[in-house]
């Protein structure tokens, strides 16, 4: 028994000190009351006070468990603490029952299950910092805060308490199946007062307990359920906001007069990823005007107007800071918090800070499993909103989770990529029906594309509701929505110089001889925080100040002092300081990143885990790292990017390439089932290890992954990542076959993105590569792809001669599904270039082939080619005046499209239907699917296909008489082809445009515009284009002022040439008509009645009643007499219904079977007129199935 005076080893029977007199009793652990020699539970608490059967040789002292880098800190601080009163928290462990359950077991079993069990209770505490001050037989006890300081002592002990009870129940786990054994562990905490007596070189800590701290703790313990820990009201609050817990109420507690209110932890709650941005060495300060317009933009939020704030400033300035201190204020403690982080190295990762947010606000951890997380995230949406049971797939797919959703399956990228953006939308805007939502994006310039499109709509959904989103970027970072109404950016300027000298005084001190060293920092710092920080760290380092925070003075001569003009260079003057292990440490992390996962680097590092903990805590000490998880994984980052920046430029290639390769070979070995979630890291570290073959197949699978949710930038930086891989590969056909799928893999997003010249040259490279190869399916491949590229910069002829050679091969190698890629795209070709028969056949046999296809095989690309080809051949048709057959094809895209939910093939079906009645003068009834098209478009960041509903939809509304509407749609539609280097049906787009302002009233607009759409068919050799621009330049010719007569007529006459020879008979009826109307205005009678009887009588056989609706007045202002061919029934009817109510104008029906009219002439010359005008009325009858007999 070691005596409690003065530390000397007696006998077990001793009752008195052999060296000092002093009578022998031994301290209870828990409630320090001393019991008499002998005692095996404490007299006052029942605490047992000697260990089970089978000794406690291996954990004699705390010197021989406690983790070297601790000890070292303990030893360390031993003499400054003696005698120091702290803010702790106890923590009492023990195994449950362990007498009963240990009684039978032969000794050395016994003692390696209790052992086992203690470790690890100990591997707990240690991992947080805790000291294990005793081991008690079947558990222990340990203290946070004392002797080693941390201010969240608290928090601390509740995470070692969680990681134990984890810990140890997957140790029971193993025992009940292996051996039968239940085993479970009761933990209790109290947070209070110590007195810390001395500290023994054994690292025995000696403390008196101030009031019940020890006894409270250990009560707790005692009062837990074995699996379960309690803890007091003084540790909830001092942990409160990192943990959750369950009241129990109060309950009575052996020796205190009044019940204790005990709380049963319950899990850690989600901690901010900012939260560590206080640790600065100075106070906060020069802020003032930001936090006051911080606070009036908090203000209308909580009223219901949704704000948004960036905040814009160089590296270094403070932004972080400043989110901090607002964020922590009491302004927004009712406030919920949601934050994204961005950081640099998932940059391309899609949608990486959405995935942090969600995964604190859904409280995953890393150590739930599948159904573990599928049931968090469906339970916390149900709950938040019945209704939101659709967005559970798309949360779930973020962490690549099966959703087991038949219908998320099925859904094309775009679609997906849409429900994504609902989900997260939803989540926050219903919250924030429960309670304010401050929404923090940091490091908006480190975003991925798919996670700033998400912000974008976030930003514009939150305008009526209690969000605040706040936003933190780069200077150089200009986000296109900084000049909306209801955002706010503010741009932090470096300190001024008089709150950086202010700064820098506080810190220092105040005396005169260091006014020229704060006036040197402030000028070389620019008064950047930083940078400010970093400097007086170095001079402190260097022992160039030396004292006490407030009290620093000059070691030496301020003209010897060299302050580096960078801060890079302050940082690696740092660097070079450090022990040369420490600084190994260092290298490797920034090798991984900015953030590091403990888990990862302890596989990197390769060295014992207590030797690593000590590196880590000694970098956090001297401030290059931050610890920023200490629950439930243990997780540091470099403090700040410049930081890791500098460290990682101090590495030899060599060096890096090593140190990737291990981490590759980590990512695997930790990740062995989960690699697609970390497929963007190993495709990262996989190409700076030059690991080329692997970095290719990475790369890819990233690409896949990115495509998949519509993110198209990433998917190419990843591509184009993976073609420098390969130049670095042996040449091997294996390697030749991988460089020509990475080409034909970027067509897809290169397509979406509009980068048409790159599709053509890596296609054309593809296709040279296949040749070389002599490997016939992947040349056809590319074929394909540059049939589709030519026909869409306007090349039709071009396309075509890509067509035949695709075609042939595929038909010989028997490949359907090159085949039916050929004939698409074909026919768009002849389309474009108004051989509308071909395209009619090339379409026609595609779509009845695909049908066969698509019920043997139903496939997202089965269903986009058939979507297509008929929604395409609709199209066609309806140019040639098919309308019914048109309306026909129209319908089977739509319903497949609908049917199967894929954005894209809704896109195509919705539009091109909308443009089958738009062509018939159906406007009101094109309005809803091209809206709906537009809208897909948009949502799906359809780029390519988004200007046709664009120009379609403006064509209606500016006929529609919303003009204006019309009119931007019209400019966005030719803006968009434009833009993306689309010269396919540009000029009918155009031509669009120019009649939108034509019936705007501005003549010389339509003009410009006009002949551009006439250059641009001609140049694209789009022959029926080509006619509707010269059919638009007629009509602006006739509405000038005074009108260009001749030109008009001329224009009119090559449209009407044109649209005849082409079959074009909508087009030829509205020319018809354009010519007839001009004709009448200029007086010429019998010229004017020729084609308005000729488009009238084509309007009917066509079903264009619309465009007959708008040829009546002519009638009406022309003739008094209508005499209809008796084959036209139908317009016959339809005239007599129209003038029924004008006794001016007669409609009749030509009932004669070639007899002359019973009109009688008073003359002979009047019979001669009146003969030559029955032959020419018969003649018109004959000719067009229309005479109109001109008034006079």
């Amino acid at each position: 028994m070691q005596c409690s005076r003065c530390h000397h080893d007696n006998a077990p029977d001793a009752k008195f000190c052999g060296a000092c007199g002093g009578r022998l009793e031994s301290a209870c652990p828990a409630c320090s009351r001393p019991n008499p020699p002998g005692n095996k539970f404490c007299q006052e608490c029942g605490t047992a006070l000697v260990a089970p059967a089978g000794g406690d040789t291996r954990f004699p002292s705390p010197d021989a468990y406690t983790p070297m880098h601790l000890a070292r800190k303990i030893l360390t601080a031993r003499s400054s603490l003696a005698g120091e009163r702290k803010k702790v928290t106890v923590l009492f462990a023990d195994l449950k029952g362990s007498l009963e359950l240990l009684a039978d077991r032969d000794p050395e079993d016994a003692r390696a299950l209790l052992d086992a069990v203690l470790e690890r209770m100990m591997e707990a505490v240690h991992r947080y910092e805790g000291t294990v001050n005793q081991v008690m037989g079947d558990g222990i006890m340990a203290l946070f805060g004392a002797p080693v300081a941390h201010e969240d002592h608290a928090v601390r002990a509740c995470y070692a308490a969680l990681r134990m009870q984890r810990s140890v129940g997957g140790y029971a786990d193993e025992l009940r199946r292996r051996q039968g054994i239940d085993v479970q562990i009761r933990v209790g905490l109290n947070s209070g007062d110590v007195v810390v007596r001395s500290i023994g070189s054994d690292l025995n800590v000696e403390y008196s307990a101030v009031g019940q701290t020890t006894h409270l703790a250990a009560r707790m313990e005692q009062l837990a359920r074995p699996g379960t820990t309690f803890i007091t009201d003084a540790t909830r609050r001092l942990a409160d906001r990192y943990v959750e817990v369950e009241a129990h109420g109060p309950v009575p507690v052996k020796g205190l007069k009044q019940p204790v209110a005990i709380f049963e932890l319950r899990g850690a709650a989600p901690a901010s990823r900012v939260q560590t941005a206080a640790g600065s060495l100075t106070r906060f300060l020069g802020r003032e005007d930001e936090m006051r317009g911080l606070e009036r933009r908090l203000e209308r939020a909580a009223a219901g107007e949704g704000q948004v704030v960036g905040i814009a400033g160089e590296a270094g300035v403070g932004k972080t800071r400043l989110v901090w201190e607002f964020t922590r204020s009491t302004r927004t403690q009712a406030w919920l918090l949601l934050e994204a982080p961005a950081v640099a190295f998932a940059k391309a990762t899609p949608y990486a800070p959405i995935t942090a947010l969600l995964t604190s606000y859904f409280q995953v951890e890393s150590g739930d499993d599948t159904a573990g997380i599928r049931a968090k995230v469906t339970a916390k949406l149900l709950g938040l909103d019945p209704a939101l049971h659709w967005a559970v797939p798309a949360i779930l797919s973020l962490g690549n989770i099966a959703a087991d959703d038949a219908e998320w399956d099925g859904l094309e990228p775009p679609e997906r990529r849409r429900r994504i953006f609902a989900a997260v939308t939803r989540i926050v805007l219903r919250e924030s029906e429960r309670q304010p939502v401050l929404l923090v994006v940091e490091n908006l310039h480190w975003a991925d594309s798919e996670t700033a499109a998400l912000t974008d709509t976030l930003l514009e959904e939150i305008r009526d509701s209690r969000v605040l989103l706040l936003a933190t970027y780069r200077s150089e970072h200009r986000p296109a929505w900084r000049e909306r109404s209801h955002i706010t950016e503010i741009r932090l300027a470096p300190l001024s110089t008089r709150s950086a000298e202010t700064l820098l005084e506080e810190f220092l001190g105040p005396t005169p001889e260091l006014q020229p060293l704060t006036r040197l920092l402030v000028d070389r710092t620019g008064g950047n925080a930083l940078f400010l920080e970093e400097s007086v760290r170095a001079l402190i380092e260097n022992e160039v100040l030396v004292g006490d925070p407030g009290a620093y003075r000059l070691a030496r001569p301020l003209a010897s002092i060299q302050i580096p003009d960078r801060i890079q260079a302050v940082l690696a003057a740092r660097i070079d300081r450090l022990p040369e292990e420490r600084k190994s440490f260092l290298q490797a992390g920034a090798v991984i990143g900015k953030d590091l996962p403990f888990s990862l680097l302890q596989a990197v590092a390769d060295v014992p885990t207590d030797q690593l903990l000590g590196n880590l805590a000694e970098l956090e000490e001297a401030q290059f790292l931050q610890t920023t998880s200490l629950y439930p994984d243990l997780a540091y980052s470099f403090r700040h990017a410049l930081t890791h920046d500098v460290v990682y430029s101090t590495l030899l290639k060599e060096q890096r390439r090593s140190l990737h390769a291990r981490i590759v070979d980590a990512l695997e070995a930790l990740y062995p089932d989960r690699r697609q979630e970390h497929v963007e890291r190993l495709a990262h570290h996989a190409l700076g290890a030059e690991l080329w073959f692997e970095a290719v197949g990475y790369l890819r699978e990233a690409a896949a992954k990115a495509g998949a949710r519509s993110a198209n930038r990433e998917a190419v930086a990843f591509l184009e990542q993976a073609l420098g891989a390969l130049a670095h590969m042996p040449e091997s056909s294996d390697t030749f076959a991988r460089a020509i799928d990475v080409r034909l893999d970027l067509r897809p997003p290169l397509l979406q993105l509009g980068r048409l010249e790159e599709i053509r040259a890596l296609s054309e490279e593809a296709a040279r590569m296949a040749e070389q190869l002599g490997d016939e399916a992947r040349q056809a491949r590319a074929y394909a792809y540059l049939i589709n590229y030519h026909y869409l910069r306007g090349e039709p002829a071009r396309a075509l001669e890509y067509g035949e050679r695709c075609l042939g091969i595929a038909e010989r190698l028997g490949d359907r599904v090159l085949v039916s890629v050929a004939r698409r795209y074909m026919g768009h070709a002849y389309h474009a270039q108004g051989q509308g028969r071909l395209a009619v056949r090339a379409l026609q046999d595609n779509a009845e082939a695909l049908a066969g296809d698509l019920e043997r095989e139903p496939s997202t690309a089965a269903v986009t080619a058939y979507v297509s080809t008929c929604a395409w051949l609709a199209f066609t048709l309806a140019d040639l005046g098919e309308f019914d057959s048109a309306e026909t094809w129209a319908d089977r895209a739509r319903a497949e499209a609908e049917a199967r939910r894929h954005p894209y093939s809704e896109a195509i079906a919705l539009t091109l239907s909308g443009q089958v009645s738009a062509l018939r003068g159906q406007l009101e009834r094109a309005v809803a699917p091209l809206v709906r098209a537009l809208t897909i478009c948009r949502e799906a960041s359809l780029t390519v296909w988004q200007a046709i509903p664009a120009a379609l939809l403006g064509q209606c509304l500016v006929t529609l008489d919303r003009k204006e509407e019309g009119l931007a749609l019209l400019e966005e539609g030719v803006r968009l082809s434009d833009e993306v280097g689309v010269k396919a049906y540009l000029a009918r787009w155009a031509t669009l445009l120019g009649e939108g302002f034509l019936t705007m009233g501005d003549v010389r607009r339509a003009g410009e515009i006009g002949e551009r759409a006439l250059d641009l068919a001609r140049a694209h050799g789009e022959r029926g284009h080509e006619a509707a621009a010269l059919r638009l330049l007629a009509d602006v010719a006739g509405a000038q002022d005074p009108p260009q007569l001749a030109a008009a007529a001329q224009h009119y006459t090559a449209a009407i040439a044109l649209a005849e020879e082409l079959a074009l008979r909508p087009l030829l009826a509205r020319s018809h008509l354009g010519l007839g109307q001009m004709h009448r205005r200029a007086g010429r009678a019998p010229e004017a009645e020729a084609h308005l009887a000729s488009a009238i009588v084509l309007f009917a056989d066509l079903g264009m009643w619309a465009w007959l609706d708008r040829s009546e007045p002519e009638l009406r202002a022309l003739g008094h007499l209508v005499i209809v061919a008796r084959p036209q029934v139908n317009l016959y009817e339809y005239l007599r219904q129209k003038f029924a109510d004008d006794p001016n104008v007669q409609v009749v029906l030509d009932r004669r079977q070639g007899e002359r009219r019973g009109e009688t002439a008073a003359t002979a010359a009047d019979r001669g007129a009146a003969d030559r005008r029955h032959m020419e009325i018969d003649q018109a009858l004959r000719a067009r199935g229309l005479a109109v007999v001109i008034s006079r």
